[in-house]
């Protein structure tokens, strides 16, 4: 098997192994693809963007996560709100009422299906802010590149590995940058494991374990939240469907895209329990739902394991239907010491016992990223998931206005959301392994690792608190 960039060919015959190539369409998928050209056009890994002093924001899709969005940036300097579009008039019309008593006075689009398409012609906006559902986070991030747009997309950006694949190859040679806006990677303990690792303390990384755990069930069955129902239509594939809250994390802590590279992985799903059964419940009362009676959904548990190209390994679960506490696992383990976090608060080993509160404080105080140092107690009080949502816009602002490279670069965009075709792909066949394709084209094994301790940058300011 050809493993070079872009000759990911064929990954669903696993070596003659005669296993079914059945079209990816909410069905028994395959990441069978066309040929892809032998090298890298351009490393977007470490590249810097002309500086931006004042970065002018177009905002597509203004439902939970969008109207988020806007509520956090009013908050940063040197950024202006230019416009803002959703299919739905009442969403746009709940956004300009949000911004009435701030200096933003965008331009609303709404109601047309493509209207967001002539927001991102607009010859007036440096970055693409967008929070709609899946199944249009590629052709919106894809199309706002080609207008000369960065683009930062809600998760995951790409729902098939061929769509990974045009996102990479766009941001290549459009130069443009397209960051998944993975929070996660933001949160407080996320941070300082990661300051931790950089420093050694850890040892040798051994294993690392994320997942998303979360019990939204409700949230797929209802009408107003849920846009068309989108999310109860992606949870017809079955896989793990949404890696990156877990997975960005500790993807950086291992260097993965800058030093590891993930090799192969394996997926298993449990038996849906609920949705179905609930599908058939709703069905009785609400002719909406009888289009999804007989469908097959995704089980409610679907664990992947995933080994790197040094030996590492990883553990990522999703379960977002059964009564569960929220947990992302979060835990590192290196040869010399261990952390956890979830469901319990973050703690700290290096033998048998974990460390008391008071050493676990010593070494918070100890590794304190600089970006929690400066910017920290600020976002807790802007909000946003604790204050994680917060820091990932100022420091992405902040990298655009001082030309700094991005913390999550494309190939991570797309190597984080390709675990979920991938996995689908290894469940829909009796859990065999497969192929994790190399989005870098090599360059891994060069690129420097991810730093957000801000060592240079930082002069982004934050008003309104």
């Amino acid at each position: 098997m050809n493993k070079k960039r872009r000759d990911f060919l064929k990954l669903t015959g696993l070596a003659g192994a005669g296993l079914s190539t059945a079209p990816f369409s909410y069905g028994l998928p395959s990441v069978t693809q066309a040929p892809r050209p032998p090298k890298q056009a351009f490393n977007m890994c470490g590249f810097g963007a002309p500086k931006i002093d004042t970065v002018r924001i177009g905002y597509i899709g203004i439902g939970n996560r969008g109207s988020g969005a806007l509520q956090r940036i009013v908050h940063l300097e040197n950024v202006v709100v230019q416009a803002v579009c959703d299919i739905r008039p009442e969403r746009v019309e709940e956004a300009r009422k949000s911004l009435e008593k701030t200096a933003h006075r965008p331009t609303y689009y709404s109601g047309k299906a493509d209207s967001w398409k002539t927001l991102c012609d607009r010859k007036d906006i440096d970055l693409i802010y967008i929070c709609t559902p899946w199944n249009l986070h590629t052709p919106m991030a894809l199309y706002a590149m080609e207008q000369g747009k960065h683009v930062a997309c809600e998760i995951p950006i790409a729902t098939t590995v061929d769509d990974c694949w045009k996102l990479v190859e766009t941001s290549e040679r459009t130069k443009r940058h397209c960051m998944m806006l993975e929070n996660c990677c933001y949160d407080f303990f996320e941070l300082l494991t990661l300051n931790m690792a950089r420093q050694g303390f850890f040892g040798e990384l051994v294993h690392v374990e994320g997942a998303y755990i979360h019990d939204i069930f409700d949230s797929f069955f209802d009408k107003n939240k849920r846009y068309d129902l989108w999310r109860l239509k992606e949870n017809q594939r079955n896989g793990n469907l949404y890696p990156t809250h877990g997975l960005g994390p500790i993807a950086q802590v291992l260097d993965i895209n800058r030093g590891d590279q993930m090799d192969y992985l394996v997926a298993m799903s449990s038996q849906d329990f609920m949705i179905s059964k609930k599908i058939n419940e709703l069905a009785a009362q609400d002719t909406d739902f009888k289009q999804f009676q007989g469908k097959s959904f995704r089980g409610n548990m679907n664990t992947t394991t995933i080994r790197t190209k040094k030996g590492r390994t990883i553990m990522l679960q999703h379960d977002v239907s059964s009564p569960r506490p929220y947990s992302r696992i979060h835990l590192v383990s290196g040869t010399k010491a261990t952390a956890q976090k979830y469901p319990l608060p973050g703690r700290i080993s290096t033998g048998h016992e974990w460390l008391s509160e008071t050493a676990y404080q010593e070494l918070e105080k100890k590794y304190q990223p600089e970006i929690v140092k400066r910017v920290g107690e600020l976002a807790k009080q802007v909000g946003g998931h604790g204050g994680m949502d917060f820091l990932m816009d100022w420091r992405l602002i902040d990298c655009l206005r001082n030309g700094l490279p991005l913390d999550q670069d494309v190939y991570d965009a797309a190597l984080w959301s390709s675990i979920g075709p991938l996995s689908e792909w290894s469940v829909a066949h009796r859990s065999n392994s497969i192929d994790v394709p190399d989005f870098t084209g090599g360059s891994w094994k060069t690129n420097k690792p991810v730093d957000i301790s801000l060592t240079t940058g930082g002069t982004t300011g934050i008003k309104g608190l």
